[in-house]
């Protein structure tokens, strides 16, 4: 199965590599807490970090968990931390950015669907979350909670810099390649260099002094990075992405293309099946390779039937002339969405 995360053994050390979104695939953080856990005490650990975010809930257990090592852990930002990923990277010790490398924080969202009681549960988990995250940004950078959570409500960026200056970052190395497949464009306030960064892609020459480090997918799928201790950044021996462009006619299609493609859709499906309640119903959409059209129909006519309607006001006998199917609800909700 797909994952997000790889530890391996590095020496007299690990490497933690968290590559994508954190709690994709349908893989919590239980596997990685225990894949952790079971490093030997005092372990020196690289936390590796090119990642948009995701599950707030699994980066609070996963940063709780680095700050229980033993062992001395040094973040690499290899891109992007952001999200739930920048809080995990406050649980290092120390923390190195890349001069083009981006860190940012904001509130944790959520989604849900259901009563106004389930609303108020959610606001309240929210605000719990939050209050985590806010003392471990201010434990890091020694700004007051107050400041932490200001910036966090503007959705707060920070290139390297910025990020060292304001107590976020410890560390400036050399600049590296980016190279992620991330939307950014779900952030309302990222930053156009880095767009252009994730855009633009890798340079396509390597580098010959090994300055650079690669920070794409494909390393949390098992390739490896080791570290430059001359330059004090990672190697690039992970194998450079070929373009994204289509091949030529008669050409055989781009393993890389067609790998980017699937994990696309399977994100897809998973979204849609979170956002209608139906988590469960993600493995079998993806084992039988239904095209988002017919998930969206299927969700529409599982949610019809257990909820058949929604009344203005309080279930009376027969059916209300002012119910609204449930079906039409989800259908314009996904429309948006989608």
């Amino acid at each position: 199965m797909a994952s997000w995360y790889a530890i391996r053994a590095r020496g007299t050390g690990a490497e933690v590599a968290i590559y994508d979104e954190i709690g994709a695939y349908g893989v919590s953080a239980k596997g990685f807490l225990a894949e952790l856990g079971a490093l030997p005490e005092g372990t020196p650990v690289d936390l590796r970090l090119n990642s948009p975010g995701g599950s707030a809930f699994d980066a609070v257990a996963i940063h709780n968990a680095i700050k229980r090592h033993e062992g001395p852990v040094t973040v690499w930002i290899d891109g992007i931390a952001a999200s739930a990923a920048s809080y995990i990277a406050m649980a290092g010790d120390e923390i190195v950015m890349p001069e083009n490398a981006f860190l940012m924080i904001h509130d944790p969202a959520g989604l849900i669907m259901g009563t106004a009681e389930d609303m108020r549960a959610m606001a309240e988990a929210l605000d719990k979350v939050k209050g985590s995250l806010v003392s471990g940004y201010a434990a890091k950078s020694g700004r007051t909670p107050e400041e932490v959570s200001a910036l966090m409500a503007a959705e707060t960026w920070f290139d390297a810099a910025d990020a060292v200056a304001q107590g976020f970052a410890d560390r400036l190395i050399e600049p590296v390649r980016i190279a992620a497949n991330f939307d950014i464009g779900r952030f309302r306030n990222a930053p156009p260099a880095l767009a252009e960064q994730v855009e633009a892609g890798p340079e396509p020459d390597d580098d010959a002094d090994g300055t650079n480090t690669e920070a794409t997918d494909d390393v949390a799928d098992g390739d490896q990075v080791e570290d430059d201790e001359d330059d004090e950044v990672a190697a690039p021996d992970t194998p450079e992405p070929p373009a994204q462009t289509p091949p030529p006619s008669g050409a055989p299609p781009d393993p890389a293309a067609i790998r980017a493609e699937a994990i696309g859709h399977a994100r897809a499906v998973i979204d849609l099946c979170r956002l209608a309640g139906q988590p469960q119903m993600a493995a079998r959409f993806l084992e039988q390779d239904v095209g988002l059209d017919e998930v969206r129909a299927a969700l529409i006519a599982a949610k019809a039937e257990a909820e058949p309607e929604i009344a203005p006001h309080h279930p009376q006998p027969g059916r209300s002339s002012a119910a609204r199917p449930w079906g039409e609800i989800v259908a314009r909700t996904f429309k948006l969405k989608g």
